[in-house]
């Protein structure tokens, strides 16, 4: 899947606000390094970040964005993995569970990511 793939998969499925936090938080948990999804997976999660982090969300703070590309940037400081750590469970509060699964089911009835079966683990 190539940026532009993603890039045209969001021009014709816009997500909303709340979605664009679950998108933020997904990035978190990659970084984190407790993103259960695929390795595949975890890129177009990472190209959907950079495809919407422009947009505005719905609880999540704009704030986040400039850490991410720190965070992404500097995968070895031993601070910045703390400081995404505590906001990665910040977003992850904030965010009711069923939200988080409907994001996930959207994307992938909307062709974003492949259907999985029930008893498979996400992000």
């Amino acid at each position: 899947m190539t940026p532009e793939h993603v890039q045209n998969w969001v021009t014709n499925h816009p997500l909303s606000p709340i979605h664009i936090d679950c998108a933020v938080t997904v990035m978190l948990k990659i970084i984190d390094g407790k993103c259960k999804m695929r390795p595949t997976e975890k890129l177009v999660m990472a190209l959907l970040y950079d495809c919407v982090k422009h947009l505005p969300g719905q609880i999540l703070e704009a704030d986040l964005h400039p850490l991410i590309a720190t965070a992404r940037a500097n995968q070895d400081d031993e601070a910045l993995k703390n400081l995404i750590y505590e906001k990665r469970l910040m977003a992850e509060t904030a965010i009711s569970r069923p939200v988080m699964k409907g994001f996930k089911a959207m994307i992938r009835e909307q062709g974003l990511l492949e259907r999985r079966d029930t008893e498979e683990t996400e992000a």
